[in-house]
């Protein structure tokens, strides 16, 4: 038995009948065309003839010889395929280096086509089907043809686009070598630019090392100065205690001298700003006529900062100079020997001395004037708290008695009417007409006329109504004198009072203790007297005993006021 063929051969198999099919395509057979009826007989009749000799030959053979159908099928394919590996064989033995370029083709003889013809199992078809393989095989060269055309196309399309692609590597390497030269070029600048920040790093640092040490001369400058300044203050304040000591002759004379010296400065100053003046006008115009040349800005800008450092410089020598002015000159002192200074000392500690005596005496003497207004104060408080309650206590009482004698008025019409004492009456007239005619010679004056007390009473009102009169004529300023005038005076009149009352309360106290002191000694002999014990208090309502108390306060008032 022969060894089975594997997928790669059969496939070369059907190339190679492919290619057989397509050479006799291409050498003038028509697919389509039918063949002659002469031959389609000759084929039936030999394949009959050929199965009756197989029939015969089997009907020969033996038992064990004989094979069945399907054994005969097979036994056909495994001829065939032995055939064709035969074949296979002698074309890879003689074309082994074509192998792979050249396709596989089956020798087109005529015993090849016989073995297949035998071998085959040719199985009767009609004409439809034949046709229509026919047409598939066209087809399927159509399509072939189809494909070859595209595959020419994608081809061509290859090739453009690797034509495409080693221009587009042409073009990268250009510019990757363009950019090396980049990088190249921007490492130099890198270079030189850190090269250039280091420069400028060391000049800063040496500028800032110079502006420190620079710095710290002008704060040990400054600190001198408040320094000389403290001391100048200092001697400022001993110039001008020593100008004040002078006498006011010698301050006078000194004083028109600094005056003409100060309007002497002043005239230097309008002089020295006039000067400054001119500078300016003159950098002013420069400036302007540079600038109508128009200049780079930085050029532009430079000769306004020259022209300004300029002007400050100058102003700040003028300063200098006043400066210097006012203190070269020698101060000018009255006092020549330090014993004058020492003397006037001494005179100046007694005078102090003694106003410090007096101010002590005038403070203690203020402690006790207060001590004493302080107890007055509280004295009058108290007596005006305890005043206002009587008077509170009155007004009530006064009410009450009013209505109280409205009411007995009454009752004293009713029932005792035409009983009344003119005796009485008359006298409280007579008492009511003195007082009346006081009053009328306060306010008015003597009248030698006899006037009623209605008259004298109507004289008076007449006379108060041209006083308020009087008074709102009178203009403001001069009453509000004569009341602080008044005012002044009640004041004094008071103060004295209060001070003769203390003067004689003190004179008291010291006459009881002079006598307290000469008087003999009395030594209490005995026991001491024992304090009486109260009885107890009776007890009694509130609402009778309020009741009482204010009968009697009522009665007090009545009758002792």
């Amino acid at each position: 038995m022969a060894a089975p063929l594997t997928a790669g051969q059969l496939t070369r198999s059907t190339k190679a009948l492919m290619s057989a099919e397509c050479g006799k395509k291409k050498t003038g057979a028509n697919p389509f065309k039918m063949p002659d009826d002469d031959n389609v007989i000759l084929i039936r009749h030999k394949e009959k003839e050929r199965r009756k000799l197989e029939l015969q030959s089997q009907l020969g053979l033996r038992v064990h010889e004989k094979v069945t159908y399907a054994g005969r099928v097979k036994a056909r394919q495994t001829d065939l395929r032995r055939k064709l590996r035969e074949g296979l064989d002698e074309e890879d033995s003689a074309q082994p280096a074509e192998k792979e370029s050249i396709p596989f083709q089956l020798p087109n003889g005529p015993a090849m086509r016989a073995a297949m013809i035998k071998d085959g199992n040719i199985e009767k078809e009609g004409m439809q089907e034949y046709i229509s393989k026919k047409r598939q095989l066209f087809l399927l060269e159509y399509s072939l043809a189809v494909k070859r055309g595209e595959i020419e196309k994608l081809e061509k399309m290859a090739t453009d686009e690797e034509k495409k692609l080693t221009r587009a590597e042409q073009f990268l390497e250009k510019n990757a070598v363009m950019f090396d030269e980049f990088l190249r070029e921007n490492d130099k600048n890198s270079v030189e630019a850190i090269k250039v920040a280091e420069l400028e790093t060391k000049v800063k640092m040496e500028k800032v090392a110079e502006t420190k040490k620079i710095t710290a001369r002008i704060l040990a400058i400054r600190s001198e100065i408040s320094k000389f300044e403290d001391i100048l203050k200092e001697y400022a304040i001993y110039k001008d205690f020593l100008f004040r000591l002078s006498p006011p002759e010698w301050q006078e004379a000194q004083r028109t001298k600094t005056k003409d010296k100060s309007g002497t400065k002043d005239k230097l100053k309008e002089k020295d700003e006039r000067a400054n003046r001119k500078i300016r006008t003159r950098t002013e115009s420069r400036a302007s006529d540079s600038g109508r040349e128009l200049p780079p800005i930085q050029d532009a800008r430079a000769p306004s900062t020259k022209s300004a450092g300029r002007s400050e410089k100058l102003s700040h020598v003028a300063e200098l100079e006043t400066d210097s002015s006012e203190y070269e000159e020698d101060p000018k002192l009255y006092f020549k020997d330090p014993r004058q200074l020492l003397d006037l000392l001494t005179e100046l500690e007694e005078q102090n001395l003694s106003l410090i005596q007096n101010s002590r005496e005038t403070e203690e003497a203020l402690e006790e004037f207060r001590q004493v207004m302080d107890h007055n104060r509280n004295k009058m408080e108290m007596e005006t708290h305890q005043l206002t309650q009587q008077i509170d206590t009155v007004t009530h009482a006064i009410h009450r008695e009013t209505e109280r004698a409205d009411e007995l008025e009454l009752m004293s019409r009713l029932f005792n009417f035409g009983n009344f004492k003119s005796d009485h009456q008359e006298g409280m007239l007579d008492s009511l007409h003195a007082k009346v005619a006081d009053v009328y010679r306060a306010c008015v004056g003597d009248s030698e006329a006899n006037l009623s007390t209605l008259q004298m009473l109507t004289a008076i009102e007449n006379r108060l109504g041209e006083l308020q009169e009087n008074v709102e004529l009178i203009p403001k300023d001069r009453l509000l004198l004569a009341e602080r005038a008044k005012e002044r005076e009640r004041r004094l009149r008071l103060r004295d009072d209060k001070m003769h009352q203390v003067k004689q309360h003190q004179e008291e106290r010291l006459r009881k203790a002079l006598e307290r002191a000469q008087a003999d000694i009395k030594k209490k002999t005995g026991k001491k007297l024992m304090v009486r014990s109260q009885p107890p208090a009776p007890k009694l309502k509130k609402s009778q005993a309020c009741d009482i108390s204010d009968k009697e306060k009522e009665e007090h008032l009545y009758f002792f006021t």
